[in-house]
């Protein structure tokens, strides 16, 4: 059985930090790209940043230079370092698991920026 299980999200304010996790199990980890996306009210689903699995990485406009993906295969796990977070970037964060037809998504984790 596939899972995906994020954390590390919460409250924090206005240019604090956060980094969230995605532990994976039920997959070959290293075969995957890694995605992470946020969802926020009456907003669809936007993509974050990925990470291939050669360690590409490629970010949203609106995060470059703030937030950094990476992975750590032994632990088969992806993080997002989210730095200097503005209320903009509120949202339920989701990691996403690809290789080639086969897509996982984890359940999300809430990420509130606020003061």
């Amino acid at each position: 059985q596939v899972q995906l299980v994020e954390s590390g999200g919460g409250l924090v304010q206005p240019g604090g930090s956060l980094r969230l996790s995605c532990v994976a199990s039920g997959i070959s980890f290293s075969m995957y790209v890694m995605y992470w996306y946020r969802q926020t009210p009456g907003k669809q689903r936007e993509l974050v940043a990925f990470i291939t699995r050669g360690d590409t990485t490629t970010y949203a406009d609106s995060v470059k230079g703030r937030f950094t993906i990476s992975r750590d295969n032994t632990k088969n796990t992806a993080y997002l370092q989210m730095n200097n977070l503005n209320p903009e970037d509120t949202g339920i964060y989701y990691c996403n698991a690809n290789f080639a037809s086969k897509f996982y998504w984890g359940q999300g984790t809430q990420v509130t920026v606020s003061s």
